[in-house]
């Protein structure tokens, strides 16, 4: 005789496992329901947030905000309102020639030759109180700087030298040594400016590093500029301006 079938559970462990599955299934919808929702709000914060951040270098130019700014941090890295940009050592030498004639001119003297040799050091820069100009061309930012300027010359003291070169019994050679001692200071004046094509090139890479560092620093897409510098008394200088300012993006 067959024994009595017992009921079987299995139904009730599918029907429990179709509903949690469809549980499963809307909590996920559900999900990603809100997500997609905010997606898009994201997506859009984040693009103004980008195109923002890439028109902060052309806004400064529209609102003519660039010079002053710049001139404000120039001024607190360097602590001065100049910006020293080129240190030149140079061995100098001078040499003053003095000829004498007695007898109402009929009669020439010896000349006498001096020289005065030193180490001297000379300091270059910009003075950031003058006019500093700028123009953004493209990815470019053109800056025209006040001419360069330097400070006294240095004179190595303790090296300094003065000879008499050619002399003569019949002259007085201290006089002549004194009047050159006495000219020094005009004359490394003048070779201080004689001097200036030298450190020029130099100065140029060294401000354009410097205003592309401030450009990172203060802008958020300051990155992706390039600084192109041109001394107010080069011929480049002359350019004239654009008659507006065009956004790098567009």
């Amino acid at each position: 005789m067959d024994e009595p079938r017992r009921p079987s559970r299995a139904p009730w462990a599918l029907a429990l496992a179709v509903v949690a599955t469809v549980a499963i299934v809307v909590a996920g919808a559900v999900y990603v329901f809100h997500s997609v929702r905010s997606l898009p709000v994201d997506v859009v914060e984040g693009g103004r947030q980008a195109l923002r951040d890439l028109r902060e270098v052309a806004a400064a130019f529209r609102t003519g905000t660039v010079d002053t700014t710049f001139r404000g941090y120039a001024t607190e890295v360097t602590g001065t309102s100049r910006l020293q940009f080129a240190e030149l050592r140079q061995q100098e030498s001078f040499e003053r020639r003095e000829s004498e004639a007695v007898l109402w001119g009929a009669l020439a003297l010896p000349d006498v030759v001096v020289e005065a040799r030193a180490p001297v050091t000379y300091t270059y820069f910009l003075d950031l109180d003058k006019e500093w100009r700028f123009r953004l061309e493209g990815r470019d930012v053109l800056v025209v700087v006040p001419p360069v300027e330097w400070n006294r010359p240095a004179v190595d003291v303790s090296a300094l030298r003065f000879e008499v070169r050619e002399g003569s019994v019949l002259r007085d050679e201290q006089l002549v040594l004194d009047r050159l001692r006495g000219e020094l200071t005009p004359l490394l004046d003048r070779r201080a400016r004689q001097h200036v094509p030298l450190v020029r090139e130099a100065g140029r890479r060294k401000v354009e590093v410097f205003v592309e560092t401030w450009l990172v620093q203060r802008f958020a897409d300051g990155e992706g500029y390039r600084a192109r510098v041109v001394f107010a008394d080069e011929p480049a200088a002359a350019t004239p301006r654009p008659p507006a300012l065009q956004s790098p993006t567009g």
